[in-house]
């Protein structure tokens, strides 16, 4: 184990907004990092509901952390965006923490040692629970690192995901320095996004342990997003901005095919549950923005090979219909 005057300075930062509720147990987890040399920065958004207030009484007098308030109300993203500008231009390393996530003891200690034996690593992810879930499994044990283009390869071609959340992973904090914004507002997954730029020119290390918590809740981004399936919408989209330097033109061409067919699959089924004005718009704008527009000729042939699915397999569509809904 590396003592603290050995080890590299790691950035902690935690944007926040209206999370009374969390931030003091998201604060006692950094606090408890058997990982000593780092700085925390926790970025107020404008909260009105006593959340600085609790932070600063916990962090008192801890001059290793810093709570600074945004001089005016952000949407989520941006202030994702401003909250890493915080980082130290002294940081070799930056940790995202949500406010209502936890990171476990050795979280940045697992992390940093493998970043700092593989210079090529420009992110290292982990285990991590989700709700009651262990997630972002998938990657071969006991390897830790793993080429940055296969890991996107099989992503696009497997839709394997091990990235988790912003939470879930350590960055380089030059990589984060190098991109403003590092993330994109205008992608409700842009911490995806983020992830497969950045691995177009550096590898990816894994810790094989559980080291983050991401809370699933009334209200979060997570449950909003399941509701929407903005899940796809994103996808979509970053398989047609990157796809391209992962994948050999058949590739790209199949993966599209699919994923525009799965696309559709899926709105049929919301089709025939009935969904409001906003949740066509949105889906109508992502499908232009991905450059395959939407089609209602293609929705109403999807919607006929649903139904009649349904119709030949009644129990597996009732199962289907319950996971959508859950």
């Amino acid at each position: 184990m590396m003592v603290a005057t050995d080890q590299p300075l790691v950035s902690i930062i935690t944007p926040m907004y209206n999370e009374a509720a969390f931030i003091v147990e998201c604060i006692e987890s950094v606090l408890a990092q058997t990982y000593q040399n780092w700085e925390y920065v926790i970025v107020d958004n404008c909260s009105t509901d006593g959340s600085a207030d609790l932070a600063r009484a916990r962090v008192e007098g801890d001059r290793r952390i810093r709570i600074l308030r945004n001089s005016e109300l952000l949407e989520a993203i941006p202030n994702h965006n401003a909250a890493l500008r915080q980082v130290s231009p002294a940081s070799k390393y930056c940790k995202v923490v949500f406010a209502d996530d936890q990171i476990f003891p050795e979280c940045v200690e697992r992390m940093v040692n493998v970043a700092e034996a593989h210079p090529s690593v420009g992110l290292v992810g982990a285990y991590g629970i989700e709700g009651s879930r262990v997630v972002w499994t998938g990657l071969s044990y006991p390897e830790t690192v793993f080429s940055g283009r296969e890991v996107c390869r099989r992503l696009f071609l497997e839709d394997l995901y091990v990235f988790g959340t912003a939470t879930s992973l350590l960055y380089r904090a030059d990589l984060v320095r190098s991109r403003d914004p590092f993330f994109d507002a205008a992608d409700v997954h842009s911490d995806r996004e983020a992830c497969v730029s950045l691995l177009k020119n550096s590898d990816f290390g894994f810790v094989h342990q559980v080291l983050t918590m991401t809370r699933v809740r009334e209200g979060s981004r997570i449950t909003l997003s399941s509701e929407v399936n903005t899940f796809a919408a994103s996808g979509l989209n970053h398989l047609v901005r990157h796809g391209r330097d992962f994948l050999s033109p058949e590739e790209f061409a199949g993966c599209l095919d699919r994923s525009v067919s799965a696309y559709y699959w899926y709105l049929a089924g919301s089709f025939v549950r009935g969904r409001d004005t906003a949740f066509w718009e949105y889906h109508k704008r992502a499908l232009q923005a991905a450059g395959v527009g939407f089609s209602r000729v293609r929705l109403a042939k999807t919607v006929i090979a649903r139904i009649g699915a349904a119709a030949l397999h009644p129990k597996e569509s009732i199962q289907e219909l319950a996971r959508v809904r859950s």
